[in-house]
């Protein structure tokens, strides 16, 4: 079995607390422990989990022993600020672009979140692509848990 390298944003460790969403995300975390997705974090989802319940924390800390943590770039910073250029989000939800352009710049070929404003929305996913093809990066699939398990 291909083992898939995905970004995965904050949202998803706060869906295990989330009855919506409880049972999509423990089958994906499930599926990472069991290999076969190999997962990538950042900095930034590290602060967003900080004030997080517990349980959020300890299932963060446990991924991240398997994951790999890139920082916040300057490379990551100036594609957010494109995303933001042209206008696929406000500079309000900043955070939200730069996770996918962590994801992008990480070479990432997937981001998995349970954001359905700002990042896995049918009409931002083009935007963000259109993006990243006209800066010279690679598109990226933007999916949820559900969609992935």
């Amino acid at each position: 079995m291909k083992t898939n390298r995905v970004y995965v944003d904050t949202s998803v460790y706060g869906g295990i607390l989330d009855e919506e969403f409880r049972s999509a995300s423990l089958k994906f975390f499930e599926l990472i422990k069991s290999g076969r997705f190999q997962v990538v974090t950042s900095s930034i989802v590290e602060k967003e989990i900080q004030p997080a319940p517990p349980a959020i924390r300890h299932l963060f800390d446990d991924i991240l022993s398997i994951a790999e943590l890139v920082p916040v770039s300057q490379e990551a910073i100036g594609l957010r600020n494109f995303y933001l250029k042209h206008e696929i989000i406000t500079s309000r939800w900043a955070d939200d672009a730069l996770h996918v352009a962590l994801a992008t710049i990480s070479d990432c070929p997937m981001i998995i979140s349970w954001n359905f404003t700002h990042i896995v929305h049918f009409d931002k996913i083009p935007l963000y692509n259109a993006v990243n093809l006209m800066k010279g990066y690679k598109q990226i699939a933007i999916y949820s848990p559900l969609e992935v398990i």
